[in-house]
């Protein structure tokens, strides 16, 4: 969140200044807006110091720093892209609970959520290459929600990992 100068911070000699209600006042000297700020009992903040004249708007800052930060607060929690939410299968997970984990998949995209889909492998499971992917091929056919692959499938220490996302 980029600092705002505050009343005796702003050192220009000159602001535009806008009140409470969102009106244009006009162009005043610093010290004349700050006291007409705090004559109503609020701060007078330095909103666009690029402009010419710095535009300085009369707020309560304080109600200003608390409102921004409820809707940055709300923003990230609303924001489960970044989430990353874990589905773990064996090799020899039968078809039934293979088709629950699709669902639960499913219902984790559509919620917003990347999904990482493991596939797990013991032993001499993992010398067979060409069947692990024909099965995880049709894991992938069970999934109903619209997805992408954002990460192709790739061998880890425990199996075969990737990565899924809402199409």
């Amino acid at each position: 969140m980029k600092k705002l100068r505050v009343n005796n911070q702003i050192r220009i000699p000159q602001v535009r200044v806008i009140n409470e209600k969102g009106e244009v006042i006009g162009i005043l000297k610093t010290a004349e807006a700050i006291n007409l700020a705090q004559s109503k009992g609020l701060d007078l903040v330095e909103v666009n110091p690029s402009a010419n004249p710095s535009v300085a708007k009369i707020m309560d800052y304080g109600k200003y720093l608390y409102k921004k930060a409820k809707t940055e607060r709300k923003h990230r929690s609303s924001n489960k892209a970044g989430e990353l939410k874990s589905v773990r299968f064996a090799y020899r997970t039968g078809e039934h609970d293979l088709l629950i984990k699709a669902k639960k998949i499913a219902a984790f995209l559509e919620k917003g959520y990347k999904v990482r889909v493991e596939m797990t492998m013991k032993g001499r499971e993992r010398s067979h290459g060409d069947v692990i992917k024909e099965k995880l091929s049709n894991f992938m056919k069970l999934i109903e929600e619209g997805y992408k692959i954002e990460q192709e499938p790739k061998r880890s220490p425990r199996g075969i990992t990737l990565i899924l996302s809402k199409n």
